[in-house]
This record gives structure tokens, sequence and C-alpha cells, in this order.
């Protein structure tokens, strides 16, 4: 699924069902031994999918160490974006000649709750979402807005090394499968890869398999 909202330069992997007990590189099981059992498995299974997707890049095999901010640290040469959710998970990557960025995100097909909305909606998007729940009745725009804002900040957090508050990103979404994204100037926030700051993005999503995805790729 992930692999139609991404261009060519991407390599995608995905699985769904229960993750089973994927190996990991002794390094990534140091660095996850500390976390729960469920963390550690859900770990895991986003690392395989990784994994994967590297092998289809063609990028040596090796360990996918998080970051300070929990980030998967990618080869150099490379970026990516891993998301996970109950019975999915899925990875992208690209070589960074070819893309600046990669953020995916995947999410159940369920509304959201009213304190998250609150907590990542500004009150122009609240407008939107009720402009869209009356065009198209049956698909959670609520939770396909926090679902692109993730993949926003995913490819947002590796591109400038900066956090970035969801409800200060705006964010329009179309019912014909795209999305726009606004971010804020942060003269803070400089970008670790040497491009100039991110202001926009686009994206594009699909709902399917009782999940909403997500996709956002920063061609070079």
């Amino acid at each position: 699924m992930i692999a139609d909202l991404l261009p060519a330069a991407a390599v995608a992997a995905e699985s769904f069902g229960p993750p089973g007990d994927p190996s990991l590189f002794p390094a990534e099981a140091a660095a996850i031994a500390s976390a729960a059992p469920a963390r550690r498995l859900e770990f895991a299974a986003g690392r395989a999918v990784a994994h994967a997707a590297l092998a289809g890049l063609a990028a040596p095999p090796g360990p996918i160490l998080p970051g300070r901010g929990g980030e998967p640290r990618w080869p150099d040469g490379v970026v990516g974006s891993i998301t996970h959710c109950a019975g999915s998970r899925a990875c992208a990557v690209a070589l960074a000649r070819d893309m600046t960025a990669i953020g995916i995100d995947a999410e159940p097909c369920l509304a959201l709750g009213d304190r998250l909305l609150e907590a990542v909606a500004g009150d122009a998007e609240r407008g939107w979402l009720i402009e869209l729940s009356a065009a198209v009745p049956g698909i959670p725009w609520d939770r396909l807005l926090f679902c692109a804002k993730e993949a926003v900040y995913k490819a947002w957090y590796p591109h400038t090394g900066g956090r970035l508050d969801l409800r200060s990103v705006t964010v329009q979404i179309s019912t014909a499968g795209t999305f726009t994204a606004a971010l804020p100037r942060d003269p803070a926030a400089d970008p670790v890869s040497g491009q100039p700051a991110l202001a926009r993005l686009t994206g594009r999503w699909l709902a399917g398999r009782g999940l909403i995805i997500t996709a956002v790729s920063v061609p070079r």
C-alpha cells in the first residue's frame, strides 16, 4: 500500500498481521533491551521491514539504531521513515542524492479522540474537517489529519534536527488523495542536511485494510 504513495526513487517494504519474532542485529537489540516486551516486539517488526527496504535499495546490511529523538539513523547517503501500528508496519527509503526527506505514517481507520484533536488541529483545520465529513462521510478525516501531520513531522525532524508542534502545522486535505502542509519558519532549526528549511510540503494519502496511510516525499 505504501508504495502506491511514493515516487519511483523510493523503495518500500511493509507487512501485515501479527509481527512474529523478527531477529535484530546485536546493536539494535542492545538499544532496546530495557524497553517493555511489547515495545521490543514493535521495534523489531519495524526494523524487519526497514532492513527489507534497504536491501531493495542495495544498501549494505547493518544495524539501524535510534537517534537522540528516537528517529532511525539511516546509513550514510540514505533517507527514510518507519511506521507501525496494530497489525501493520512499513518502511520507505531512498538515496539522499534523489530525495531530501521521506515521512510516512499509518493509523487505524478510526475517529480521533477529542483531546488529541484539540492538541493537533487549529480552527481553520476544524472547519475543513466539517466540510470533508459532509462531502465524503465514512472516512475519519480527523484521524487522517493527525496521520498527515505525523508524516510531515517524520520528514521534518531528520531534515532540521528541530522539534515540531503539530498544531503549528496547517494541513489541508483533498478528497482526491493528496494534502498540503504549511510549516512554521523556525530560525533555530537549522537544516542538518544543508538544504533550505522546509516551508511547505505536499503528501498523499489512502485508506484501506482498516488503515489510514500518509506519505510525504521531498525530491532533491
